[in-house]
């Protein structure tokens, strides 16, 4: 099978494998969370349809263009620059083939020009649009692609990758990444680095402070999650660089690149962050509740059954309303992080800390 590299992902398979069996359609949309194997089916369609491999999972065929948002956005200009190569006729192959990642950061420009030419695309073109959130992408734009729906993996497929590439780990330790990884590969492959393993003990110190140390205080709390925060940020900024300085670009084009990598990794650290939060009050509750068996933060079993008491059971359900609504805002809106987590540990310590605590 074509497919067979890509973990899971049944019917994205099934679509994809039709299309190449009775011809492809002139407009595809590979959609669904981060870290699924969206990229990785995008060029191995890619080969399928321009014939061959090697070329296209370098990115080195003339027929294939990729575009890829500069650090946090697809700009018009961008567009520009694939629609004045999209009516250019293949050089080898019998069709040209357009893979643009990340097409839900389109700013409105740029997703108005592309529509142009999804509408009435050159016969030889099949553009493929791969996104993460179907949300900012108009109607128009996902009316005029066959959709190909994406889901998170199976925790036994993040399991068995996480294993593969770290075979020091222990069971336990692997199926709890797995569970943090929440389904993307992506996630679970930052998980392992030491650098992440560091945060996370951080991250969960900060998690069980909130109610047990009378001494919490929410502002140092805050700042110890933005150090992690900000060192994801700074990795990702090491790594942009890197790559710029390999390329011929402008200097302020460099500079902006740099910046997107950098507030894209700080905005999903932050989401991962909440997330294992969220998950961490929400392994109080099930342990309150007797569900061992579907607690999240297995390696830290013996510390949750001494925090998971019936008592602090309510309070830690109301934790959880208030870590999803916070990943709610900070997914939707433009925060002011730091206030932002301070605020969230204000409510936490508060619900979880009961009234001679908070008062400490």
């Amino acid at each position: 099978m074509t497919f067979n590299a890509v973990a899971e992902q049944a019917e994205a398979k099934r679509l994809l494998e039709s299309a190449l069996a009775e011809g492809p359609a002139h407009a595809y949309l590979l959609h669904g969370p981060p870290g699924v194997g969206k990229r990785a089916a995008a060029f191995l369609f890619a080969a399928e349809l321009l014939g061959e491999h090697a070329r296209v999972e370098r990115g080195m065929h003339p027929d294939l263009y990729v575009l890829e948002p500069l650090g946090d956005q697809i700009r018009i200009d961008d567009i520009r620059t694939l629609r004045r190569d999209l009516h250019m006729r293949p050089f080898e192959a019998s069709r040209r083939v357009y893979l643009v990642f990340g097409a839900d950061t389109m700013n409105e420009d740029a997703a108005d020009a592309l529509l142009k030419d999804l509408e009435e695309p050159p016969d030889y073109a099949v553009i493929v649009l791969i996104a993460s959130d179907l949300g900012p992408l108009t109607e128009t734009i996902r009316s005029r692609c066959q959709l190909v729906p994406f889901r998170r993996l199976s925790e036994r497929a993040v399991r068995e990758a996480i294993a593969e590439r770290s075979p020091e780990l222990t069971e336990v330790q692997v199926t709890t990444l797995a569970r943090i990884s929440a389904g993307r590969l992506d996630r679970a492959a930052r998980l392992v680095d030491p650098a992440a393993v560091a945060r996370r003990e951080t991250l969960l110190d900060v998690a069980r402070a909130v109610y047990l140390d009378p001494a919490f205080d929410a502002a140092d709390g805050a700042a110890l999650l933005l150090q992690g925060i900000s060192e994801r940020g700074t990795e990702a900024k090491e790594r942009e660089e890197e790559r710029v300085s390999g390329l011929e670009l402008p200097v302020r084009e460099g500079e902006q690149r740099v910046r997107r990598a950098q507030r894209g990794a700080e905005r999903e650290e932050l989401l991962a962050v909440l997330e294992e939060l969220e998950s961490w009050y929400r392994d109080l509750v099930v342990l309150a509740a007797g569900a061992e068996r579907a607690v999240v933060h297995v390696d830290r079993l013996a510390v949750l059954r001494d925090d998971a008491t019936r008592e602090r059971l309510q309070a830690a359900e109301r934790a959880c309303e208030l870590v999803r609504a916070a990943w709610r805002d900070a997914e939707e809106l433009q925060l002011s992080v730091p206030l932002a987590l301070e605020a969230l540990l204000i409510r936490l310590r508060c619900e979880l800390a009961g009234p001679a605590m908070s008062r400490a």
